[in-house]
Parts: structure tokens; C-alpha cells; sequence
């Protein structure tokens, strides 16, 4: 790899101070901010409103439960394939012209979904639109780091799962109104008007953050990175489809020696694509294991409950949009205060009780009555969301704090791999608890998820162990 004395910075936006890694003054926050949520809404909203209404999707398209999930998986897929290569090329291109970039393409292929007309056309579009989506990703926590000073970073990050706790919100009661009056292809095709606005904010608004031009992009190790990515998540998503051990087996064989290669490759490099430095360091390592383990959780939750509701307890699509509101709007009340807090006390026993409260929540969801009423189902997902509002904003703080600044973009593409291995394999899992029992999949899949929150719990806790945090030079 080349490397450089002093990095060059992007062009910078009219009218835009220079992004700096002690952040920016209190009053030049808002604009860029304003630039960086609007696309963290629009790619959290359509997660939500997907999972929704992957029943109707079914429905209309003639697709059994097991098969309309790869609407879901092959959005993740491609995201997990490309995620941390475009965290690397951000590092030589600068983060906001990805950032720009990824805009672009998840605008357009929002709208080739939204023109989908059988699920081999959805699930190709929704591959194309989670590489769009895998550049906004990819940079996003990054760009707030640029933003906010360390010693208010919580805020910033707070903000952000501010906006992704509504967008959550807001997500099954938008799907539920519009599958109300029309078909799901407009779930995808608002994204369009939105997109444009959001790619004229960020060209507008988007400070530029310094940028290492003469540094060289190695394509063959983010092919490595790409595959190993892919074929891992694919065998799970092989097992989860009764695709049968012999090809489960070859996917693994295969991703494992993508990443004996390209750590070989790569070994020695002081911003390896996968980021094996910043996991030398305990709080990092373990920060991610955590956010993996509650992403899990969501990832189970929110597919298996359209399925619990719909099918199992006989709600309708706006009731199922209503019931399953409470969660993230908790998250979105809960984040901004964690994040003040996490100004304050230890990620480590702040994550722990979060995802202690999560585990406990999806214990009493997997415990529901035959016939519960909405107010069973609603303080159950009340108690839900607490735990994962309170541990997200703190976690994600652990992260990027852990990290040095140079080391930014390897942290930011490390927020969002684990969040994206989580949730994919939440997905994924979901498919292989119908393939145990059709009738009790998502109660299996609850149980799974109050498993995956209770490692996370015990993994955030062994944070707070001195010698480990000394280790980490925190």
C-alpha cells in the first residue's frame, strides 16, 4: 500500500467549514447533521417497512414464508459483501463522495424495486440497493465523528438513534397505512422523492472530512473481504433454507479461506480492510460482539412478529403496524437520553442493563397468551425497545471512542458490519425456526433473540473489567 505524508481533503462545499476530528462549532452542527439523518432515516425506514409487509409480499407474489425472506437476506447480503470495501475506498476517495455516491444508487434502485414484478426482479433490485445502501453505511458514524467533539460524541451518536428509533416507529404504521390503499411496490417507490432531497442536502450541506488520495485502493483484498462476508452470511442463509450441508459446508470452506488470505495479504498494514488492529483492543472487540448479539435480537424480533400477529393471533396489516410501534418509538425517547448519558457513565454497565431489559422483554414476548390482548402486546414491546434504546447510543460511543481518529472509517464500516451481521442473521435464523416447526417458528425465534440479548448482556459487562479497559488505553 502507498502512503503519504499529508493527506489531501476533498473539495469542500461552499459555504463549509472543514471537518475537523475535534469536531465542529456548536453552531455549524445542524446543516451537516440535517445531511447525514435524512439518509439514516430513509435506509432504517425501509428495513422496517419490508419487514412489515413481507407477508403481502408473499401473498401477492406467490412466494411461500421461508422463500419471500430473501427479500430480506439478499438486501443484507450485498451490504455485508461491500460494506468494509467501502469504508477502505472511502479512506482514498474521501467520505463524502461515497456518501454521495451510495445516495445515488440506493435512490435508483429504490425505484427498480418499486417496479419489481416477481421475487426474482425484488430480490435483484433489493441486492443493487443494499450496495447503495452499504456506502451511506459505511461512512456514516465516521462523518458524526467529524461533527461532534469527543467529549460530546454521545450526543451526536444519541441523535442518530434518535432518528433511527422514529424512523422505526414510523416504519409499520406507514407500511400498514399505504398496504391500507395500495400495493407494497409504493413502499419502495417513496423513497424516490425522498432520495432526491436527500442527495441535494448533501451536496449542499456535507462538510468533507480529510481525504488520502495517494493512497492505493486494493481491489483483490476487497474482493477477499467481499466474500468472505457473502459466503458466511450465505451458508447460514443455506442452512436456514434446508439447502443441505454439503453446499452449507463449501460456502464456510470457502469463506474461511477468504479471510486466511486476505488477512495474510493484508497482515502488517496499518488500516487493514478487516479491521484486525482496532479488534486487538478488548472495549472494541467486545463493543462489537454486543452490537452483533442486540442487532440479533431485532433482527429475530422484527421478522417473526408480522408472522406471530398476522398468522398466529389474527391481526390485521394496520394492527400489526400499531402493535409493533411501541418498540421503536421507546428507542427513539430512550436514545438521545442514553446518549447524554453515556457522556457520563460506562458503556460497559449501560449496554449490560440494556440488553439485560431486552432479553427480559423478548422472554415475556416468547410467553404471550394464546389470545393476547393489544395491551399484552404492547408493554411487552415497550419493555423491548427500553433496553435496546438504552444500550445502542453508549455501544455505539464504545466503538468509535475505542479507535483512534485515523482509524475512523475502519470503525464506522465495523458500527455497521456488526449491525448487518446481526440483522442478517436474525433473518436468516427466522427462516430456519419455520423450517423446525411452521407453527411455533416465531416463538422459537423470540427464544433466540432473548439468547443472543443475555450473550450480549455478559459481554457488555466484561467491559467494565479494569485490566481489559487498561489494555484498550481507556
Amino acid at each position: 500500500m502507498a502512503s503519504v505524508e499529508a493527506p489531501a481533503t476533498e473539495a469542500q462545499p461552499q459555504g463549509q467549514p472543514q471537518g475537523l476530528p475535534e469536531g465542529l462549532p456548536s453552531g455549524e452542527r445542524f446543516g451537516p447533521m440535517i445531511a447525514i439523518l435524512v439518509p439514516v432515516a430513509m435506509s432504517t425506514l425501509d428495513t422496517v417497512i419490508t419487514n412489515t409487509a413481507l407477508p403481502s409480499i408473499a401473498a401477492s407474489i406467490g412466494a411461500d414464508a421461508p422463500s419471500v425472506i430473501w427479500v430480506v437476506t439478499s438486501y443484507q447480503l450485498a451490504m455485508v459483501a461491500t460494506l468494509l470495501p467501502f469504508a477502505s475506498l472511502a479512506e482514498r476517495i474521501g467520505f463524502r463522495s461515497l456518501y454521495i455516491y451510495g445516495l445515488v444508487l440506493f435512490t435508483v434502485t429504490s425505484l427498480a424495486c418499486g417496479l419489481a414484478w416477481s421475487l426474482p426482479s425484488l430480490v435483484i433490485a433489493r441486492a443493487l440497493q443494499g450496495v447503495g445502501a452499504a456506502a451511506l453505511m459505511s461512512v456514516n458514524t465516521a462523518l458524526i465523528r467529524f461533527v461532534y467533539p469527543a467529549r460530546i460524541l454521545g450526543r451526536g451518536l444519541g441523535l442518530n438513534a434518535f432518528t433511527s428509533g422514529v424512523a422505526f416507529t414510523a416504519g409499520p404504521t406507514v407500511a400498514s397505512i399505504v398496504l391500507s390503499f395500495t400495493t407494497w411496490h409504493w413502499l419502495f417507490l417513496v423513497n424516490v422523492p425522498a432520495g432526491i432531497i436527500a442527495i441535494w442536502l448533501s451536496l449542499r450541506k456535507l462538510p468533507a472530512p480529510p481525504a488520502n488520495r495517494a493512497a492505493r485502493f486494493d481491489g483483490i483484498a476487497a474482493l477477499l473481504c467481499g466474500g468472505f462476508f457473502f459466503l458466511l452470511l450465505l451458508g447460514i442463509g443455506t442452512v436456514s433454507h434446508n439447502g443441505g450441508w454439503g453446499v452449507v459446508l463449501g460456502e464456510w470452506v470457502g469463506a474461511l479461506v477468504c479471510a486466511l488470505v486476505l488477512t495474510r495479504r493484508q497482515a502488517g498494514h496499518p488500516a487493514p480492510m478487516l479491521a484486525v488492529d482496532l479488534y486487538k483492543r478488548p472495549v472494541f472487540a467486545l463493543s462489537a460482539l454486543t452490537s452483533i448479539c442486540s442487532f440479533a435480537t431485532q433482527g429475530l424480533a422484527f421478522v417473526a412478529l408480522p408472522f406471530l400477529l398476522q398468522t398466529a393471533f389474527g391481526k390485521t396489516q394496520v394492527e400489526t403496524g400499531f402493535l409493533m410501534t411501541p418498540w421503536p418509538l421507546i428507542v427513539a425517547i430512550m436514545a438521545p437520553i442514553a446518549g447524554r448519558l453515556s457522556d457520563r457513565y460506562a458503556p460497559g454497565l449501560m449496554g449490560g442493563f440494556g440488553l439485560l431489559v431486552l432479553s427480559a422483554g423478548m422472554a415475556t414476548l416468547a410467553l404471550m397468551p394464546d389470545a393476547p390482548t393489544n395491551f399484552d402486546i404492547g408493554w411487552r414491546m415497550l419493555l423491548c425497545g427500553f433496553g435496546f434504546g438504552f444500550f445502542q447510543a453508549p455501544n455505539l460511543k464504545a466503538i468509535m471512542s475505542s479507535a483512534p481518529p485515523k482509524r475512523s472509517g475502519g470503525a464506522s464500516g465495523t458500527v455497521a458490519m456488526s449491525r448487518l451481521l446481526g440483522q442478517s442473521s436474525g433473518a436468516a435464523l427466522v427462516a430456519l425456526c419455520f423450517y423446525i416447526s411452521l407453527a411455533r417458528g416465531p416463538e422459537i425465534a423470540l427464544w433466540l433473540g432473548c439468547g443472543f440479548s443475555f450473550v450480549g448482556c455478559l459481554a457488555s459487562g466484561l467491559r467494565l473489567l479494569p485490566a481489559w479497559k487498561a489494555k484498550a488505553g481507556q
